[in-house]
């Protein structure tokens, strides 16, 4: 028994080895979601269609879901239809799928339930996305220029690297059973962007927001759906108890 228990740590441990290592060997950062924030909301689908759209599409959601955080149809025609002149039409890359392959290897993968894809046992797939689009760094060894250290020798490039600016990440070295590893401590800003460090994770936080309510539009009303029912299963159950005594009071 206990051979078998010492089995599941020991699988357990290189598991979450495993998973830490997928994530670039740093813990997630816990992302800002507020789904139920309007403003924010909108200033990630800006941020979206002005920064992620050009690659990826989201196939799976229409501009015109828009109005569900606030967004008129005018408003979305305005501001935010650059790849189609129709609101009810889905939301598609820019880019050309051969371009795209050509350029990155790959075709970008699409985004509409990108944050729910990527949550383990590290965090949400929010908390994923927070982290992944704060850590990256100008990295001169790789075609695109830049590396990420959630997710190294990424084929994406940092899009959002005039907002944030360029950053190197700054290591430690720790020796561990005879083994020296590099320890990740902070950051060292080399050039600064168009906003302050404080600006740009709040913009981060507000697209990954976006994100994460794109994944699936009616979750807020979801969960007001559920708490609803779980009152109304508690009050049923409080009377179907008290029923069930009157009926068989009388019986011995």
């Amino acid at each position: 028994m206990k051979k078998i228990i010492l089995t599941l740590v020991a699988a357990l441990g290189l598991a979450a080895g495993s998973a830490l290592a997928a994530g670039g060997g740093i813990p997630l950062d816990k992302a800002p979601v507020k789904t139920n924030d309007l403003a924010s909301l909108q200033n990630g689908a800006k941020v979206f269609v002005n920064y992620c759209l050009n690659c990826h599409s989201a196939a799976f959601m229409r501009f015109n879901r828009l109005k569900d955080i606030g967004l008129t149809d005018q408003q979305v025609k305005d501001n935010l239809l650059f790849t189609t002149d129709k609101v009810g039409e889905t939301m598609k890359a820019a880019i050309d799928p051969k371009q795209a392959k050509a350029w990155f290897g790959a075709n970008p993968p699409d985004l509409t339930v990108i944050a729910r894809s990527r949550a383990g046992a590290g965090g949400s797939g929010a908390d994923y996305l927070y982290t992944y689009l704060r850590t990256y760094y100008r990295d001169e060894t790789k075609p695109t220029g830049w590396n990420n250290l959630v997710f190294p020798n990424v084929g994406m490039p940092h899009v959002l690297w005039e907002l944030q600016g360029d950053r190197r990440p700054v290591f430690e070295e720790h020796e561990s059973h005879g083994h020296k590893t590099q320890v990740f401590k902070g950051w060292e800003q080399v050039r600064p962007g168009l906003m302050t460090p404080l600006q740009y994770d709040q913009t981060v936080g507000d697209l990954v927001n976006y994100m994460q309510w794109m994944a699936e539009p009616a979750q807020n009303t979801r969960k007001r759906v559920g708490v609803w029912v779980l009152i109304f299963l508690g009050v049923f159950t409080v009377i179907a108890w008290r029923l069930n005594a009157a009926f068989w009071k009388d019986v011995k």
